[in-house]
Formats: structure tokens, C-alpha cells, sequence
């Protein structure tokens, strides 16, 4: 698959072995060499990845390029639509350092410093874009400039995120509005106002796939109803 992708043309055999053996079995990097002997026979010697790593920070350009251009040939990918989320990755350490903070973890590890990682998908899946923050980076802080990186790099002219509503908040609506971002987010019912929520009962076909939308100050929200979650709900 990594040669399928092109990711072969990136011309470092450490990197693409670690790259495979994270996908048979996640661990550290060190760990990772290991694996790679026990499983393959692969051999690599640690020091080789202290020396080669620093030197991978300039491949993101180049790797990005080359799944870009995998998404537009099997995909059919035209920018138009990305999915959008966040994530942390912890380390074994207990001390920070510039990139390595502690925040909020979602793997409940608080005491151990973390990075922020952002990633942007096609509608298939399939990662096109990445951007890396420190540990105590706020989720909502990130989107904003992400989008606005990827849509000038690409001279992106039609544009929709999809995203979760921990990411699109007020603050962040109003900077996608401005910039001419399209935005898909699943609303909590439970933040509405009352007003929209009695003009939601009033209008809303109670009948399962049926939708209706109304407009908003922060764009339109599309309502459907379901007989199984209002069971759940309400009986």
C-alpha cells in the first residue's frame, strides 16, 4: 500500500518500516525496531533512528504532496469537502519542553506531556493534510488557521469542513463566516434557545428521514426526526 500511495518516493526505508510495523502493532519507536527484527528480520539499529529522525521534519511537505495527489487519482478528491478533528499523543516522560506540554489528555494521561495533532480527511477517510501543536493547545484554537493554511496552499475556491461541535464554537463560526468557509457540525439540542427549540417542535415532520431547516444567525440547522431516539428519550 505504501508503495501504491507513493510514499515510496520519499526514499527512507526507517521511517516507511516504522511507519508499517505501527500499523501491525502501536508502540514506541525504540519498540518499534524491535518489532520490526522479532516479526521480519528487519534490522535497524537504534542510533540510526536518532540520526535519521530530526531529518524527517522536512518530508511533511513532500509526503502531504504525494497523498494529495493519491486522492485526486483514486478519489477523485477536489478540496471541496474535509472532515476535521484532533487529537493527543502522550510520551513516556514526565518532563516538558517546547512542543511536549501537558493538557487535556484523551488517553488519561495529565501527567505526562503530550502534542496536539490535527488531521484533515476526504469523505473516504483518507488523510490529506496534518498539523502539529503543543500539548496545552486549546481544540478550538486550531481549526481557524489549519483551514485558512490548506485553503491558500491549495488556492482552495469551494470549501466545507465537517467537524464536531467541541471544534466549531461561536468564536469560531463567526472567523468561518468571515473567511467564506462552509461548516457542517452536529448541534447539541441541549444549546439551543428556547425560542428555536419551540419553532424546531412546531415545524419538525415527525415522520423517520423527514428534515426541515431553518435559518440561523450562525447559518442553517437541518433537524430530522427519529422515532427510535425520541423512544429512547421520552419512553
Amino acid at each position: 500500500m505504501i508503495s501504491q500511495i507513493g510514499l515510496d518516493k520519499i526514499k527512507n526505508l526507517l521511517l516507511l518500516n516504522l511507519v508499517a510495523i505501527r500499523i501491525v502493532e502501536p508502540a514506541s519507536k525504540l519498540r518499534s525496531i524491535e518489532l520490526l527484527d522479532t516479526y521480519f528480520g528487519i534490522k535497524h539499529r537504534r542510533q540510526s533512528y536518532y540520526q535519521s529522525a530530526p531529518q524527517w521534519l522536512v518530508l511533511k511537505e513532500k509526503i502531504e504532496t504525494i497523498v494529495v495527489d493519491f486522492a485526486k487519482k483514486i478519489y477523485d478528491f477536489k478540496f471541496d469537502l474535509l472532515i476535521y478533528d484532533v487529537t493527543t499523543l502522550y510520551f513516556e516522560t514526565f518532563e516538558e519542553d517546547d512542543l511536549r506540554k501537558n493538557g487535556f489528555s484523551k488517553d488519561n494521561k495529565s501527567q505526562q506531556p503530550q502534542i496536539l495533532v490535527a488531521l484533515m480527511v476526504s469523505k473516504e477517510g483518507f488523510p490529506v493534510a496534518y498539523e502539529i501543536f503543543t500539548g496545552n493547545t486549546i481544540e478550538g484554537h486550531t481549526i481557524i488557521p489549519v483551514l485558512n493554511n490548506f485553503i491558500k496552499k491549495h488556492a482552495v475556491i469551494e470549501f466545507t469542513v465537517v467537524a464536531d461541535a467541541a471544534m466549531i464554537r461561536a468564536n469560531n463560526i463567526r472567523e468561518l463566516l468571515n473567511n467564506k468557509i462552509n461548516y457542517i457540525v452536529g448541534a447539541r439540542f441541549g444549546n439551543l434557545f428556547n425560542e428555536l427549540i419551540a419553532q424546531i417542535d412546531k415545524n419538525i415532520i415527525r415522520e423517520d428521514g423527514k428534515s426541515i431547516r431553518i435559518k440561523t444567525d450562525n447559518g442553517f440547522l437541518i433537524c430530522s426526526y427519529s422515532s427510535l431516539r425520541y423512544r429512547k428519550r421520552y419512553l
